[in-house]
């Protein structure tokens, strides 16, 4: 009843807005001024909230512990919870240091979050989706210490845990053994830590079961179970380091079946020319970014990069993936790299890149915002379609007065051009799943959703999103399937409809966990809905 009655008061909330109150290059609207701690690392769960949370080991934060708390002299909170629904904030109880860590949701929805650095480097913790949940953390943990790794969720619901300074290797959740990745060695780079450019490789699982890992400028497919390298791929044209601290990023583009089977993508966008880091360091020049993308068929017979200009330069950007299945950039700098006071040019205007349109036409530049996001700036996707988007800390400890880009608290959240009231006509409202629905897989879906404007039924779409762990521009486990009609759409009422649909086949398609479902319209996605897929 509660779900009927939310879809009714959504509908008179439209019907009120004013009309033409969003651009058409999308709006950004300002949520808090100061949550207390800048969002080094951010991940939505499954309860519309979302975790956010830098490092423990760099003093005072800006908002106290709970109930009195202390760690030593340190009364305050490095990490809060953000209730999107509410636009409040509550701080959460961390104590081992995540300075530069990783994580990936779990099939259960359960957030695991892994390694960091000093007392955190061998640590996992875990924070449930529930209302009063807090951090549990378990020290010494990992087989090895992880700093600047990446994590991604198996098939099995578990998790792999790749890479991190000089950890040329990888580990699972739950704890197994340890393996090396050559490769991870191999694109090193210079012998300085930090000039490595394959740190927080880029890691996405292919619909073979098998992970594409890309490191610097060139990639492998891996079959972890064996530990075999079954494919190596042709280095980027160009070579210029695309990872930490060149730092571009990366999204697998959204899956759908053609009929023939699934044609997984990969695109990899921005970077920094060599030498950026340590010539920015040394504050001796400030290189211009890479303006550059590179897009590949992943199993392919002959794969190779396809390069697409952007229409600006770009490091430390965030990609991320939207409903109807376009991608946006956001955040980052024109020039310098990642790194300690290492960025200037902030890039204020994201851009909207369409997959499916033409080469050379895929980018759209939207609206700027009026606040430099640089180095830890992050960026998730929100259940209502807007991308929500905080941090930028480019110095060591907390700077609020500095000359270059102060460290920023604020949260503000950006609304692509498709939720311009101008198009609420289009906007489907789902009825059927109600949230929380268990989907098994290969099991037919019945969507049901009212649209109030003029149909055109042969533009529905309906796409699943896993939601990411986003950190230094790069969103792990981000994932987006569309499901494949399995009936035509179907007129229940004048302005209630429904497809029949079916969901992914196989775990290799979408790891078991949480998902936003969505009915897309003319390009123009509904509020999504939670499933989980079992």
């Amino acid at each position: 009843m509660s779900h009927i009655f939310s879809i009714f008061f959504f509908v008179f909330l439209l019907s009120i807005l004013p009309h033409n109150t969003l651009s058409q290059r999308g709006t950004w609207q300002f949520l808090q001024q100061n949550i207390g701690i800048s969002a080094m690392h951010m991940q939505l769960l499954n309860n519309d909230r979302v975790i956010m949370f830098d490092r423990a080991d760099f003093g005072r934060s800006n908002i106290s512990l709970p109930f009195g708390q202390c760690h030593g002299s340190d009364c305050t909170a490095h990490s809060i919870e953000y209730n999107v629904l509410t636009n409040t904030i509550r701080p959460l109880n961390l104590v081992t240091d995540t300075w530069c860590s990783s994580g990936t949701t779990l099939a259960d929805g359960l957030l695991l979050q892994t390694g960091g650095w000093g007392s955190g480097d061998r640590a996992f913790r875990t924070i449930e989706p529930c209302p009063y949940c807090d951090w549990s953390e378990f020290p010494n943990e990992l087989i090895e210490r992880r700093w600047y790794a990446t994590n991604h969720i198996l098939p099995n619901g578990g998790a792999i845990i790749i890479g991190g300074i000089d950890q040329f290797n990888y580990e699972f959740f739950p704890k197994t053994e340890l393996f090396k990745l050559p490769f991870l060695l191999q694109t090193k780079g210079k012998k300085d830590q930090f000039e490595e450019n394959n740190l927080y490789p880029y890691v996405f699982l292919n619909v073979d079961g098998n992970l594409f890992v890309f490191a610097n400028n060139r990639a492998i497919l891996l079959d972890y179970n064996k530990n075999k390298v079954v494919r190596t791929y042709p280095t980027v044209p160009g070579g210029e380091p695309r990872n930490y601290p060149s730092t571009g990023s990366a999204v697998l583009l959204p899956l759908r079946n053609s009929g023939s089977g699934f044609e997984p993508e990969v695109l990899v966008c921005g970077g920094t020319p060599p030498g950026s880091y340590e010539l920015a360091q040394k504050n001796i020049k400030f290189l211009q970014a890479l303006d550059t993308c590179a897009r590949i068929k992943i199993n392919d017979p002959n794969p190779k990069w396809v390069m697409e200009k952007m229409p600006m330069a770009r490091t430390m950007g965030d990609m991320v993936v939207l409903p109807n299945g376009h991608v946006a950039i956001i955040n980052g700098a024109g020039y310098g790299s990642a790194g300690w006071e290492c960025g200037r040019n902030p890039i204020l205007n994201p851009v909207i890149y369409n997959p499916d349109s033409l080469l050379g036409s895929r980018f759209e530049v939207m609206t700027p915002t009026t606040i430099p996001r640089m180095y830890h700036s992050t960026a998730v996707l929100l259940r209502d379609g807007r991308i929500l988007v905080g941090g930028s800390n480019p110095h060591q400890y907390y700077d609020f007065k500095t000359e270059y880009f102060p460290t920023e608290l604020s949260l503000e959240a950006f609304s692509p051009p498709y939720l311009d009231s101008a198009k609420s006509g289009l906007r489907p409202i789902i009825i059927v799943p109600v949230p929380n629905t268990r989907i098994t897989y290969g099991a037919n879906i019945y969507v049901q959703f009212l649209v109030y404007g003029i149909i055109n039924p042969s533009t529905i779409k309906i796409t699943i999103i896993r939601p990411a762990f986003n950190t230094h521009s790069f969103s792990m486990s981000q994932r987006m399937v569309e499901l494949t009609n399995t009936k035509p759409v179907t007129r229940l009422g004048r302005v209630w409809f429904q497809v029949d649909v079916l969901a992914p086949e196989s775990s290799n398609i979408a790891p078991p966990g949480y998902y936003m479902l969505f009915v897309v319209h003319q390009d123009v996605p509904s509020q999504g809905v939670w499933v989980q897929i079992l």
